[in-house]
This record gives C-alpha cells, sequence and structure tokens, in this order.
C-alpha cells in the first residue's frame, strides 16, 4: 500500500484511495470509472477494499487531496 498521511489544523486530510491491479499497475474500473473511495481514514478505506482480495494481484493507492489541506 503506497501512503502520505499529513494532518491538516489537527484533523487528517481527506484522501483519495484506488484499488490498483499489480498485474497491470493501473486502477481497477467499474463500468468504466475507476474505483476510487474518498476517506479521512485512508488506511481503514483500503484495508475496506483489499478484503477478501489476493494480495498478490491488488493494492492500495492513498494520495491526498490538495483541497482538503485548506
Amino acid at each position: 500500500m503506497t501512503s502520505t498521511h499529513p494532518l491538516t489544523h489537527g484533523r487528517p486530510a481527506l484522501c483519495a484511495v484506488t484499488l490498483i491491479d499489480r498485474r497491470t499497475g493501473r486502477p481497477h474500473r467499474v463500468n468504466g470509472a475507476a474505483l476510487v473511495a474518498l476517506s479521512r481514514d485512508p488506511h481503514g478505506a483500503a484495508a475496506e477494499l483489499l478484503a477478501g482480495r489476493d494480495a498478490r494481484l491488488w493494492d492500495a493507492r492513498i494520495q491526498p487531496l490538495p483541497a482538503s489541506a485548506r
């Protein structure tokens, strides 16, 4: 799991958590749209996205959203 997790004014920044297919290195898509969760608990969201999935095939990318740093 890739992560940067800054604090913003005493609380975690809003992050985008994307499910990544390790075979392609690309986001998993559902009906053409990348599967992305928004969360202030990105590690918890990543754990939920990865639950029941083969860790050899799937990863989660965590990216803080710039707008949440204001």
